[in-house]
């Protein structure tokens, strides 16, 4: 049933499953569980038993995702699915993805322990390497099972010592080789709802208990390394200098000026990586290498922000004598989510007597990618510390992880039988 003791229990459970992290200089470092990893593998099984025990079928595919079945009464129906994802960011909170994780295994729990009969087949999905901190993919786990990663893109994607994803794979007993040909089939799957913590602030200071996403922002990531000359700091007189940081600075001001005008409003421009050469306080850099991460609800606006960053980088560039290349690590566009699972979440809220808004989602998620295979649906449930996550701060309530859960099963219902 939903037991708001069971999801603080699945909560710690999960959170306990972490990376030490020896160099934080805080009280809380958070949960450290790459995707992956072992640990992110540690992680499923205990997902897997759990949904074991209550009789729903169990399998991994290549790609490492996860899938609990409880079998429908018609073998003619692709899949009613929710999910979301376990592994983590550097240092994150206990809630990002894992919530929607509970979330699935609470309403799994609710169906059989009421015996409730379905038409349609309950699959509970637990993607694989959702975040992109370590290979600079995000949601690479439902990309592999829809296709839009092969396994190709698996050799070429590597994390900060070198390993590449496949590599990675196959140290966690998870076969890459295989992923191209075990894609999803659009015909299994009737639709599919992902639960998640809002990551903003706006559910909790409107006093909302929930947000229904009508697009989820696309995102561009992109490298931009600068090649200057390294001199001695004192020596070099500030009209010789051809400081690769400094034109790397010059990059992020003009990033964010742009994304800051009111004529920009739905863009988000970040730099989460910055490297510098050779790093020393009395030597001018002459490399510097950082990221770039793009957000937009707009297709169009999300070009035109990249356009903008480039513009910038060929004038910092010039101005400065560096040389300066730009790699493309992922791009992918805003999703609308479909009109059916969004109506079926307002309907469930409302049948349970929930408040809720519709709202735009700005990071990206599995449902995005899933909605290439059937029409997908998020419910956000509200983020407190002013929405702060991706940070050992994040927090919600487990009262309102149990209420979204019951939202979740009820639109899931509804789409059973049709309404």
């Amino acid at each position: 049933m939903f037991n708001e003791d069971l999801a603080a229990h699945y909560l710690d459970t999960f959170a306990s499953l972490s990376l030490p992290d020896n160099q934080s200089t805080t009280k809380d470092s958070g949960v450290i569980r790459w995707g992956m990893s072992l640990l992110e593998r540690e992680a499923h099984t205990f997902f897997q038993e759990e949904m074991r025990s209550l009789g729903l079928d169990l399998s991994v595919d290549a790609a490492g995702n996860s899938i609990a079945t409880l079998p429908g009464s018609d073998p003619d129906c692709g899949a009613l699915a929710c999910g979301s994802h376990l592994d983590s960011v550097y240092r994150a909170g206990r809630y990002d993805g894992i919530a929607g994780v509970i979330a699935a295994m609470l309403a799994a729990r609710h169906v059989v322990e009421s015996e409730e009969r379905w038409r349609h087949p309950l699959s509970c999905v637990v993607f694989a390497c959702e975040e992109s901190a370590r290979f600079s993919q995000a949601c690479l786990g439902s990309r592999l099972a829809t296709g839009l990663t092969s396994r190709s893109d698996l050799r070429r994607l590597h994390d900060a010592q070198g390993i590449s994803a496949e590599e990675a794979m196959k140290e966690c007993g998870l076969c890459p080789e295989e992923v191209d040909e075990q894609r999803w089939r659009t015909e299994d799957w009737e639709a599919f709802l992902e639960l998640h913590i809002e990551q903003g602030p706006r559910l909790d200071e409107e006093g909302v208990q929930a947000g229904v996403v009508e697009v989820i922002s696309g995102s561009t990531r992109l490298r931009i390394t600068l090649e200057g000359i390294a001199s001695h700091s004192g020596g070099t007189p500030m009209e010789l200098r051809h400081d690769a940081l400094a034109g790397a600075a010059e990059i992020l001001r003009a990033a964010e000026d742009y994304a800051r005008d009111a004529a920009h409003p739905g863009t988000r421009v970040t730099c989460g990586v910055i490297d510098v050469e050779p790093g020393g306080l009395t030597t001018i850099p002459g490399r510097c290498s950082m990221s770039i991460d793009i957000r937009d609800t707009s297709a169009e606006s999300q070009r035109a922000a990249r356009e903008a960053i480039e513009d910038a980088v060929a004038t910092a560039a010039a101005r400065r004598g560096l040389s300066a290349t730009i790699t493309p690590l992922s791009h992918v566009d805003p999703e609308e989510l479909a009109l059916g699972p969004r109506q079926a979440l307002r309907n469930a809220c409302r049948d349970l007597g929930v408040s809720f808004i519709d709202l735009p989602s700005g990071a990206s998620h599995d449902a995005q990618i899933m909605a290439r295979l059937c029409p997908t649906g998020m419910l956000f449930i509200p983020s407190l510390n002013g929405g702060v996550s991706h940070s050992p701060d994040e927090l919600s309530r487990v009262s309102d992880l149990v209420t979204g859960a019951r939202v979740l099963h009820a639109a899931l219902r509804r789409l059973d039988h049709g309404a």
